[in-house]
């Protein structure tokens, strides 16, 4: 598809290496235009890489934000929360004067806490200038799991966050929705392995975006993505 621009490399430090300069550049363009910058990152075992070269590079980390694509219903203590992960990896050496903007609430049930969430990213890190998403060996992104209940609303949506409960995952989440994700300026797909590779092939040739939410993604003509793999 015209809009995906593919970058593959023979290994895993290569890959991050590359991927954190090239979001330090856009990084670096926002700052430079506004004074600001927000930067979406995704969770899971993939990005720690990638988080670790980020957090090497000397930007002016005091005026950028960082938030999350999705997050899972716990506190940021939590051994699986994304926040906790994104600040004990990304957000150390350089990278330890951004701000972080969490979506969990202490105390809001998840269902009832997506306007708030919506509101508090809309005012502290909208719009994007960079997201970084991830796809799971079932071909979600963010929280939007296959066939779940609430994936048509995901896809609809004009709001920033919703809630979502998983079936074949632990915990309630908070997701960006598909709108909120492909307004970013800078989007990309970042995955590892030949097992996902397989996936991705998978997903650019069919069209059931509730069987393979990442086609919700790959199959718009709006948002240029740029894929890193190795």
């Amino acid at each position: 598809m015209s809009n995906l621009h593919l970058h593959r490399f023979e290994s895993d430090d290569l890959l991050a290496a590359s991927l954190a300069d090239a979001i330090a550049e856009n990084l670096r363009d926002a700052l430079s235009q506004k004074g600001t910058a927000s930067l979406i990152v995704s969770g899971g075992s993939t990005p720690k890489k990638l988080f670790h070269a980020l957090s090497q590079i000397d930007i002016d980390w005091e005026n950028v934000k960082i938030g999350l694509c999705d997050e899972r219903w716990v506190g940021a203590d939590h051994i699986d929360s994304n926040e906790k992960l994104v600040r004990e990896n990304l957000m150390v050496g350089h990278a330890s004067k951004a701000t972080f903007i969490g979506m969990f609430i202490e105390g809001a049930e998840a269902d009832d806490a997506q306007s708030a969430c919506t509101q508090n990213i809309k005012a502290s890190l909208f719009p994007f200038d960079v997201i970084v998403l991830g796809m799971g060996e079932d071909a979600h992104t963010a929280s939007l799991f296959p066939h779940n209940p609430k994936l048509q609303e995901a896809y609809e949506s004009h709001e920033l966050c919703i809630s979502i409960e998983p079936s074949t995952a632990p915990h309630l989440r908070m997701s960006l929705t598909r709108s909120a994700i492909l307004s970013a300026k800078h989007l990309y797909l970042h995955f590892q392995g030949d097992k996902k590779g397989e996936l991705y092939h998978q997903a650019l040739e069919g069209n059931d975006t509730f069987e393979m939410p990442i086609r919700s993604i790959l199959h718009q003509p709006y948002t240029p993505i740029e894929v890193y793999t190795a």
